[in-house]
Parts: structure tokens; sequence; C-alpha cells
């Protein structure tokens, strides 16, 4: 008998649109990941805090991740000099960060899709789709350090934590402490 063939996974990531705000609340609205990302789910405060990236005009990308065109995630993508608040959080903790790195922030939405790997084979194929572009030298996380599921996600793709120190938390539950993540091109 022979193995059955692996076939690759097909990921592609494209702009959230308000047409996917409905799928977005379902995922905001689960406890694990209300956990971590605090986000009202309700369909105003989804169209508030989502609308103008869905619109193009953030400088950031939120977008949609889909494993063999079925929607798994949510990644939230842009050069971290297009948010000066996120540059002093960086730059506080890590140092100096070169104008053209980009940061991440996720989800995995269905509960179904989490403690699979899913996660990480999403920011995996994200960073590398990031790197397409030449300019970007390398790609930052920065994680509540009580969320280990994340950062050890993260770092079995190749990012490595090159700094912690205090940040603002989503959840106010949390200690500040964050790591900051890195993987270079």
């Amino acid at each position: 008998m022979t193995p059955p063939t692996a076939h690759p996974q097909s990921w592609s990531f494209r702009r959230l649109t308000r047409d996917d705000f409905p799928l977005l609340e379902t995922w905001l609205a689960d406890d694990d990941v209300r956990r971590w990302w605090q986000h009202d789910p309700s369909p105003e405060a989804v169209a508030a805090d989502f609308g103008d990236s869905a619109d193009g005009k953030e400088p950031g990308e939120d977008l949609l991740a889909s494993l063999d065109g079925r929607p798994v995630g949510l990644v939230q993508r842009s050069r971290v000099h297009a948010y000066p608040e996120d540059v002093e959080i960086f730059e506080r903790i890590a140092g100096p960060v070169h104008e053209h790195a980009v940061e991440l922030d996720y989800l995995v939405g269905a509960p179904g899709d989490r403690g699979r790997g899913l996660g990480s084979a999403m920011l995996d194929a994200v960073v590398q789709d990031t790197f397409r572009d030449p300019q970007v030298p390398y790609v930052l996380v920065s994680v509540v350090a009580a969320n280990r599921r994340s950062w050890r996600a993260l770092e079995r793709i190749g990012f490595r934590i090159v700094a912690s120190g205090d940040a603002e938390p989503d959840n106010p539950a949390d200690d500040p402490l964050h790591h900051v993540l890195r993987r270079d091109r």
C-alpha cells in the first residue's frame, strides 16, 4: 500500500471587505479570541474598527487569510513607521526600527482550527508574501508574554525573541510584559 500523497497547503491573503464583517464578528466573539484581542464583536464596533482598512483608507492591511479557499484567520500587516505609536513601543523595547520593517498581528478564527499548527503555517505564508517586497528587511511582532501559544507559534517558523519590556496589554487583566519577536529576510 502506498502512503497518501501530501499536498502542499495553498494560502491566500486578500484585503478584508465589509462583506467579511459578519465572519469577523463571529471570530471576535469567540472566547479564546476575545481573551487576547479585546474587540467588541458588535456589527457597529467591527465597522468602526475595520471599516477604514476595508475601504483602503488606512496605511495598514487587514487581510483575510484562507487555506485552500477556506477563511481561517485575520492578519494585520503594516509598515511599522506608518503608525508612530507602534514605532515608539518597538523602539522603547527593542531599539531602532528600520524604515521598511513590517509588523504583524493575527488571529486564527474558528476554534476547530486552533492548536493544529494552522497559525504557524498562516504566519509563515504571510511572512513569505511580505518578503516579496525587496525593501522589507525583517518582520516584527509584539506579543504579550502571557500569550505563550502565540509567541511559540512564531518561534516555530523562525522568529526569535529579540527583547522584552512593558507595553499596554490589550487585556487589562494581563501583565504589561511583552516579547518583541523578529524574523529576518
